[in-house]
């Protein structure tokens, strides 16, 4: 395409190690890959803002111009900056008069044909009226997250969460009445958001994750995982992210129970980063490890007897179900892990809701190694047919093309 890219996002898109990174980082390549990008985006701290110098290695001459800051505003300052002006603590959460300058200084002196922003915070730095293509990549319905807390929730906290949801909706819905395309993670979050926007005028549309098959793969050079006695079950993901606390809990105090009654010797590990409070409390329990960070998760995928998604909470895809499932593992995905997925439950994964379900598929599987072999193998094959990156992001490749036919005409 003729003419640089400017891309916005709420979280420095390298390394690849958690979801939200693994799209950002993968999206960014691609556009690189298509014209000069410049970078704007935040950091969560010092230690994730030093990964600049590797980005830059990677891109190489394809990255123009980079910002990145690393965000100070805590949740109470955004609150007391967004209640009384009645925006969503989100948007508050991510403002910044250094970013803004940035963009409008590269808006200026840069020719920039396009704008892509990954997740609906970064929406506010777009200006408007906007003379680059303004591509808004929501991965998922953010609005509807606070809209399920809100009906978990009870007391004040139940009044916050549903105030949220209304702001960031409002927000969600005028960024899509103004971006030239509006990008959702799944069919069903796209689905989801025309129906509730109601703009007709709109484009909202779907393009998916995919997964890197040369690495999530078990035969790959990875160190292997001394697996211990007993069957490995097992749950990945960042540790301090409500949803994976909430799921861990639930697996580890309802559902673990069940399958140890059968199979007393079987083990529950949860591996992630920054495991909370109430995440190491559960390692005192009978049959659960909490690891915190690992050097190569792939280790603990490749031992790993039955991975499990069990989450209650959820938008878009989840990335842990696509990582197991390119390694060859058994997966049994609650259906809000597994929403999104396009695979064949029975064949391709195991979909189960509730404890007792959950519990029942799990057994089977360690009952049935033979079984779960298949299905492993199944997976592995429905990942490399439907979801390397390269073909979940050429819709994206021809959406660009078509924005610059659109300027140039």
């Amino acid at each position: 395409m003729s003419g640089d890219i400017l891309f916005l996002a709420h979280r420095i898109p390298y390394p690849p190690d958690r979801g939200d990174k693994i799209r950002s980082w993968h999206v960014l390549k691609h556009l690189a890959g298509l014209a000069r990008v410049h970078l704007a985006c935040f950091a969560d701290d010092e230690t994730d803002a030093d990964h600049l110098p590797a980005l830059k290695r990677e891109l190489g001459s394809a990255l123009g111009e980079a910002y990145v800051e690393v965000r100070t505003t805590g949740k109470l300052a955004a609150a007391a900056r967004a209640f009384p002006a009645g925006q969503p603590v989100s948007v508050a959460l991510f403002d910044s008069l250094r970013l803004r300058a940035f963009v409008r200084d590269v808006l200026e002196r840069q020719p920039v044909a396009a704008i892509y922003a990954f997740s609906g915070q970064m929406a506010q730095f777009v200006p408007q009226p906007c003379r680059a293509r303004f591509l808004m990549d929501f991965v998922d319905m953010d609005s509807a997250k606070f809209a399920d807390y809100a009906g978990e929730g009870n007391g004040a906290m139940r009044w916050v969460h549903r105030r949220e949801a209304e702001r960031l909706f409002a927000f969600e819905r005028s960024t899509a009445a103004r971006a030239d395309a509006s990008i959702f993670v799944s069919e069903a979050e796209a689905a989801l958001f025309r129906a509730k926007a109601a703009l007709p005028q709109a484009d909202i549309r779907a393009i998916g994750n995919g997964i890197d098959l040369d690495f999530y793969d078990p035969a790959a050079g990875f160190e292997p995982l001394e697996r211990g006695e007993g069957p490995l079950i097992l749950f990945t993901g960042q540790m301090d992210y409500r949803p994976n606390v909430d799921a861990v809990t639930f697996y580890a105090t309802q559902v673990l129970p069940r399958i140890r009654e059968r199979r007393p010797e079987a083990r529950f590990a949860i591996v992630g980063r920054q495991p909370v409070r109430a995440v190491t409390a559960l390692a005192g329990q009978a049959g659960v490890t909490v690891t915190g960070a690992v050097p190569d998760v792939r280790s603990w995928l490749a031992a790993a007897d039955a991975v499990v998604a069990p989450l209650a909470i959820g938008r878009g895809i989840q990335n842990k179900v696509l990582e197991a499932m390119a390694m060859a593992r058994p997966v049994v995905a609650s259906p809000t892990a597994f929403s999104g997925i396009e695979a064949e439950p029975g064949r391709d994964l195991l979909v189960a809701d509730g404890a007792e379900a959950q519990a029942h598929h799990v057994l089977d599987l360690l009952a049935d190694p033979a079984r779960a072999a298949g299905i492993g193998k199944s997976a592995r094959r429905r990942m490399e047919t439907h979801y390397r990156w390269e073909a979940r992001l050429a819709p994206l490749t021809r959406l660009l093309q078509a924005s610059a036919r659109q300027v140039a005409a």
